[in-house]
């Protein structure tokens, strides 16, 4: 008999609490796109009602006792689906063909959810790993994990060790969740008890032989590092072993020996879009931005710093799930530190930039429309905006420079020399 509910919980005020229930009132077989019915339980809507922070499931779904019945899954929900690299891995461990459609996409909703990024988990899906990875908890330095980067997953599967709790990951890179501990060893996240966690990460790992998918990985942390030099919000420096990549998380929070976990939202979930593939304008993402966020001007400003970013350093993989917005305990709602920023430009299968802004974007945009369209769209200052976007032509006039200095191949930087004059000549003349 298959189950056709499960239990939401959040992380808040220290602990899992159950926050709601959600039935699949539609066909299972349909996917994401099968009819549901959500509510909030009324012990999590009386203590914290009206709250869109992360007491809540979603900016869009704050505490209340209303009921949402929806043609199709929620928009947070598809947030914690595993897609990508990791659904193939928990396919494998529900003994099911990694070709399965959309029908599989509740059973590894109710197995793959109970440890994702953010502060929501299934119940069902937590109890289920529970259940089968026993009490086995083994270390691994960071010269270890590396050794084995192209197959660190395979040999975890081969060891006995329960993958499905820390492979869940959105993306089509192999990735883990992995925890530091007190001991400096690094664990699969969901085998460590908070109170020994150190720090926590997202290691991603090199995909097959190909060269340009090597270089991607190579560079993302100097990529990195140039983003903070650009003036945009980034969480920590990465670190590459090998062709194993440890990026700290920044949803996670270790503060006088506890672990917070802050709530994370895709701007698909922002923008309420439901289902895979579909994906705002940047005007839409503003607009919601700004009726959402605790400093609209500070993160319109800092969305549009980051595609030019993205512009001038050819990241074109801008799709809808590789930026989110952070809901902390405080009430703040913000963008998340910078994520996902690589050259896709080199990708083999020719990666598409995805959100554009809806008039003079055919690839280049010209940003004095963009920040026309931008604060039009959120309705704030015209002249402020401007004005923080105009701060970037400094750096940008030492960026090839400071890739150089990063170690970044000038192979990789002649081809974006063009773009990135063309772009600082526009900020300057704003």
């Amino acid at each position: 008999m298959t189950i056709t509910a499960c239990t939401l919980q959040i992380f808040i005020d220290g602990v899992w609490r159950d926050a709601a229930v959600l039935d699949l009132s539609g066909d299972p077989g349909l996917g994401v796109d099968a009819a549901t019915y959500l509510i909030y339980l009324p012990g999590h809507a009386l203590g914290y009602w009206g709250r869109a922070d992360a007491a809540a499931l979603s900016v869009n779904v704050p505490v209340d006792l209303l009921s949402y019945p929806a043609a199709s899954w929620p928009p947070f929900l598809i947030d914690l689906l595993p897609q990508g690299y990791g659904r193939g891995e928990l396919l494998k461990q529900l003994e099911r063909e990694e070709t399965a459609g959309p029908a599989a996409d509740w059973a590894l909703l109710c197995a793959g959810a109970g440890n994702p990024i953010g502060n929501i988990r299934v119940k069902e899906a937590h109890e289920w790993v529970a259940a089968r990875t026993g009490n086995t908890i083994r270390g691994f330095s960071m010269e270890e994990v590396a050794a084995r980067a192209g197959d660190f997953n395979e040999y975890l599967a081969q060891n006995g060790l329960f993958l499905a709790g820390s492979s869940g990951i959105q993306g089509e890179w192999p990735k883990i969740l992995l925890t530091r501990a007190n001991d400096g060893l690094f664990y699969l996240d969901h085998t460590l008890p908070d109170e020994q966690a150190q720090q926590h990460f997202i290691v991603k790992f090199g995909r097959g032989a190909d060269e340009s998918l090597a270089n991607i990985l190579r560079l993302e942390a100097p990529y990195m590092r140039l983003a903070q030099g650009l003036g945009l919000a980034v969480h920590a420096d990465l670190s590459l072993r090998g062709r194993a990549l440890f990026i700290p998380r920044f949803d996670r929070e270790v503060k006088d020996g506890r672990v917070l976990r802050y709530g994370q939202e895709s701007i698909a979930s922002l923008c309420g879009l439901a289902g895979f593939g579909k994906v705002p304008s940047h005007n839409e993402v503003c607009r919601r931005l700004a009726e959402v966020a605790s400093d609209p001007m500070r993160e319109l400003i800092e969305y549009i710093k980051r595609d030019i970013a993205n512009i001038a350093l050819g990241n074109k993989d801008n799709h809808a799930r590789n930026t989110a917005i952070q809901r902390r305990h405080d009430g703040t709602v913000s963008l998340t530190p910078l994520f996902d920023f690589a050259p896709m430009w080199l990708h083999p299968d020719g990666i598409a930039r995805r959100i554009r802004w809806q008039a003079d974007d055919g690839g280049s945009p010209k940003w004095a429309s963009v920040i026309e369209q931008a604060c039009d769209a959120a309705n704030v200052d015209r002249s402020t905006v401007t004005a923080g976007i105009q701060m970037m032509a400094a750096p940008l006039a030492t960026l090839l420079a400071d890739a150089r200095a990063l170690g970044i191949d000038e192979q990789f930087l002649t081809p974006l020399e063009k773009t990135v004059g063309n772009v600082r000549s526009q900020l300057e003349n704003l």
